[in-house]
């Protein structure tokens, strides 16, 4: 499988994928973190990967996105954003209702 077909496999099959540098308990930027704190916030389980171990996904990532930068949150396999879009729709409650909607989606 090659790094394309990786990509868009983890995007169809996690309702919420945050890519991100570290992880959700050990961000390894102030960017990451933030992302993390809002969607933690929102009190649904989510998926990540962390692009510092992930290179091929880190380079190649933000040319299939059409976003150059990290953190990238997708929700239903719809990019959302990165850091200030993400934490802009946690501060208004945007966010936590399309994850909260997504969470539910998946149960379903």
């Amino acid at each position: 499988m090659d790094i394309i077909e990786t990509i868009k496999d983890q995007i169809e099959n996690n309702p919420v994928l945050l890519y991100m540098k570290g992880s959700p308990n050990a961000p390894q930027c102030g960017f990451s973190q933030r992302a993390t704190q809002a969607v933690m916030a929102c009190g649904e389980k989510f998926a990540y990967v962390d692009i510092l171990a992930n290179p091929d996904i880190r380079a190649n990532l933000p040319a299939y996105a059409n976003w150059p930068t990290f953190p990238q949150l997708w929700v239903n396999g719809e990019l959302v954003g990165g850091c200030d879009i993400i934490t802009e729709m946690h501060a208004s409650g945007e966010l936590q209702t399309l994850i909260k909607e997504a969470a539910a989606k998946a149960q379903a």
